[in-house]
């Protein structure tokens, strides 16, 4: 059973904070009361139908030892102590440590990996399934940097995704997403292995990072590209050095103002994950082995075109729908892969 003492603080947490929004929330930030307030309010309502199942039991169950109650308490009783694990299970997901950042919007980075110009067309088609699932969930998906190669694959591609629950939906997706298909440029006719590399990461805000302008070096230096679209006459790419990590951003659109934003905010999205990063690594070494650890060089997922088949290797899941998953189809991959590390989880708190 769940201890009620912890059920019964958070209850009464929830009504304190009822209460100072009721009051104005003179001298305190009112947006940060109303955001716990309304993180708060699902758990709440799970609390109190687990507490009143438990106190409907416990009814029915005294109820038994009155003769003319008993008849009707080993009617009821069945019915209550049958919905009373799921009931648990529930309020042990809900309870569980929440990520601070899965409300977040998201960046997100792809780079081809092995594998050549076919790995270079593969991670563009990685782009492509995330707009598209950015699309189908009403997100607004930026593209920030995009590296194009002559046959229209990508070098390196940034985008900033927006929207509810973005980074809780798509954090699963970081690591190493491999490809076996006949490539458009083999004659042959045979299977070749590719992979791109695909990086998700918490977008940052001021309140997160606090980048020591003393720690940054900025270059500007002339755009370059394939096509004209990227050809500048003017010395507007920006370079961003962040010297104590060694981690180094650039941004090449036109506007020389946009490019300082955009590598500024690029940077402190790589320094939060950074961070991140450490304090998952003390909190608890066995996480690297689970669902959720976002190791990027880890093989995650095989996509087979002669298959039509796209395989998860975290969780041996297989779908043999894959021109739908490149649509952008993912919610049932993610929702497996979050039901996973929702399980682990539960698993080392037991």
């Amino acid at each position: 059973m769940v201890p009620f003492e912890k059920l019964e603080q958070i209850r009464q947490r929830f009504q304190f904070l009822e209460a100072k929004m009721a009051d104005g929330a003179a001298g305190e930030d009112i947006a940060a009361l109303a955001k716990e307030y309304s993180d708060l309010k699902p758990v709440v309502e799970e609390v109190e139908a687990y507490m009143q199942l438990v106190s409907d039991i416990e009814e029915a169950e005294a109820m038994l030892a009155d003769p003319e109650m008993k008849e009707l308490a080993e009617e009821e009783l069945p019915g209550l102590k049958a919905r009373l694990p799921e009931a648990e299970h529930s309020i042990r997901l809900t309870l569980l440590p929440k990520d601070a950042a899965d409300a977040k919007p998201a960046m997100i980075e792809i780079r081809p990996g092995t594998g050549g110009d076919e790995a270079s067309l593969f991670a563009g088609d990685l782009l492509r399934m995330y707009q598209r699932y950015a699309e189908a969930r009403g997100w607004k998906f930026t593209v920030m940097e995009l590296s194009e190669t002559e046959l229209g694959g990508i070098k390196e591609v940034v985008a900033n995704i927006t929207g509810e629950n973005v980074f809780a939906r798509l954090k699963y997706e970081s690591g190493v997403h491999r490809v076996q298909r006949v490539p458009t440029t083999e004659s042959g006719g045979r299977i070749h292995t590719s992979a791109a590399t695909v990086a998700v990461l918490p977008e940052a805000e001021d309140v997160d990072i606090q980048v020591d302008p003393g720690d940054i070096r900025i270059d500007t230096m002339r755009a370059s590209g394939s096509g004209g679209q990227h050809v500048n006459t003017t010395d507007s790419a920006v370079r961003i050095t962040h010297m104590p990590s060694g981690i180094v951003v650039t941004s090449s659109e036109k506007s020389q103002h946009r490019n300082r934003e955009i590598a500024m905010q690029v940077l402190k999205t790589r320094l939060y994950d950074l961070e991140r990063q450490r304090v998952d690594s003390e909190r608890s070494e066995d996480r690297k082995s689970q669902v959720g650890s976002g190791d990027r060089s880890e093989r995650i997922r095989t996509y087979n075109f002669p298959q039509g088949r796209m395989t998860d290797h975290r969780i041996n899941l297989t779908l043999y729908k894959l021109d739908q998953v490149m649509q952008g189809d993912l919610d049932e991959i993610i929702d497996a892969l979050t039901t996973e590390d929702q399980a682990s989880q539960l698993a080392e708190i037991s």
